[in-house]
C-alpha cells in the first residue's frame, strides 16, 4: 500500500510540474530579446509602434525585398506589412514560446485562439518549435494546433475586424491621452513628414528628448506610445493633407505598380497626367518610372521636391540614387528642383549618383529593387 502511495505521489508531482511550465505565462521576454532591426528604432514595431520586448513571444521578423529587416509585435502587424510589401514567406521567423529562441515560422507549430489574449487581434497566435510543447500549452490554456500558413490565413481573414476594434479603442482612449501628453510636454515643432515609420518617430522623441515629462523625466513606454500614436495617426494625417495641396491625392488612389495608398506617403507622391485629363498617382518616383518606361508619356509629370515638399516638373528635376534614405518601397530616386540641392543631399546621405529625368534607364530602376 505504501508503495502504491509513493507511485501516485510521483505521478502527481510529475503532472503538476508539467502544468506549471506556462502557469505564469507572459508575452514579455524573460531573457534578453533578439532584435533584428537596425538603429535606435529597433525595439519598436514599425507598423504600430508597440514595444517588441513587451510582446516578444508574439513577435515575428521578416526581410523586405530590399533586404531591410523588420520585426513586428504580432502576426497582425506582419499581415498588414505583407499586404504592402509582399514579404517572402521563407524569410519570416517567430519566437518559440518555450525557449524564446528565433525559429523558422514555416516549421513552427502554432496554437491559435487560446485563453491568452491576442496581440493587436482578438485571436492569439503563439508559435512553438516542438509539437509536444504546443500540446502541453493547449492543456493549460486551450486553443487549437495549426500551421503557420493557417495562422496567417486567420490573421488575414480577421484583419478588417481587428483594425476596426483597435481603431475604436484609439479614438476613445489613445488619441485623447496622446493629445493631452503632446500639448503638455512636447516640442510643438516636431516635423512629422520626415519619418517613414512610427518607430522612427518614437526613437527620435526618446533620443532627442522631444517630449519631457514631469520633473524633467523622459516619457515611460506607455506615455511614449500614446503620444507617438496620436502624432502619427492624427496630427501627421492632418499635415499630410496640407502638404498634398500641391499634389492632390484622394484617399482611394492606389499606386498602379505596388497597390499602396499614395496619400499616406506625401513626401514621395508623384503623378502622371494622361491625355484624357485623368491622372495616375504613385508612392514614389521609382514606381512612376516603372510605369513610364513601359509607356513614355508626353503630357505633364510631377514629382515632390524632397526639401520643399512642393510639386515640381519631373522632366526638369534632378534625382539622387543610392542614398541611405528609403522611401515607402525601399531605395528611391529622390527628386530635387535644383542640382545644387541634389548635390547637397547626395553628400549628406551617401548618394552614389545624380541623374536627370532623360537619363533614368530601366537598368537603373531595377537596381533599386
Amino acid at each position: 500500500m505504501k508503495y502504491i502511495k509513493i507511485i501516485l505521489l510521483s505521478l502527481l508531482i510529475t503532472f503538476s510540474g508539467a502544468s506549471e511550465i506556462y502557469e505564469d505565462y507572459d508575452k514579455e521576454a524573460f531573457s534578453k530579446p533578439i532584435l533584428v532591426q537596425k538603429g535606435t528604432q529597433k525595439q519598436w514595431c514599425p507598423v504600430c509602434g508597440m514595444n517588441i520586448k513587451k510582446f516578444y513571444k508574439t513577435s515575428h521578423t521578416a526581410q523586405l525585398k530590399n533586404g531591410t529587416q523588420r520585426q513586428y509585435c504580432s502576426m497582425r502587424c506582419l499581415a498588414v506589412d505583407n499586404k504592402k510589401h509582399s514579404i517572402n514567406i521563407k524569410t519570416i521567423h517567430s519566437i518559440d514560446n518555450r525557449t524564446e529562441k528565433l525559429i523558422t515560422s514555416k516549421d513552427a507549430f502554432y496554437v491559435v485562439d487560446s485563453d491568452i489574449m491576442g496581440t493587436m487581434s482578438k485571436i492569439s497566435k503563439l508559435p512553438f518549435s516542438k509539437k509536444e510543447d504546443a500540446l502541453q500549452f493547449i492543456e493549460e490554456y486551450d486553443g487549437k494546433l495549426t500551421t503557420f500558413d493557417d495562422a496567417l490565413k486567420i490573421a488575414n481573414n480577421s484583419l478588417e475586424n481587428d483594425i476596426s476594434m483597435i481603431q475604436n479603442k484609439k479614438k476613445k482612449k489613445i488619441y485623447p491621452m496622446g493629445k493631452k501628453m503632446f500639448n503638455k510636454f512636447c516640442n510643438k515643432s516636431i516635423d512629422l513628414t520626415k519619418y517613414n515609420q512610427i518607430n522612427e518617430l518614437k526613437a527620435d522623441i526618446r533620443t532627442n528628448k522631444l517630449c519631457i515629462g514631469k520633473k524633467g523625466k523622459s516619457f515611460n513606454e506607455h506615455q511614449l506610445q500614446v503620444t507617438s500614436v496620436y502624432l502619427w495617426e492624427v496630427v501627421r494625417a492632418g499635415t499630410l493633407q496640407k502638404s498634398l495641396q500641391t499634389i492632390k491625392v484622394t484617399k482611394d488612389e492606389k499606386c498602379p505598380i505596388c497597390g499602396m495608398y499614395v496619400y499616406k506617403y506625401p513626401r514621395w507622391a508623384a503623378q502622371i497626367f494622361l491625355d484624357d485629363g485623368k491622372h495616375l498617382s504613385f508612392d514614389g518616383v521609382k514606381d512612376l518610372m516603372k510605369y513610364y518606361l513601359k509607356k513614355p508619356i508626353s503630357t505633364k509629370i510631377i514629382v515632390t521636391d524632397y526639401y520643399s515638399q512642393k510639386a515640381i516638373d519631373a522632366k526638369k528635376a534632378f534625382y539622387v540614387i543610392g542614398s541611405d534614405t528609403y522611401g515607402p518601397m525601399g531605395h528611391e530616386l529622390i527628386p530635387f528642383v535644383s542640382k545644387k540641392d541634389a548635390q547637397t543631399f547626395k553628400n549628406d546621405h551617401k548618394g552614389t549618383k545624380i541623374l536627370k529625368f532623360k537619363d533614368i534607364s530601366k537598368e537603373e530602376v531595377e537596381k533599386l529593387d
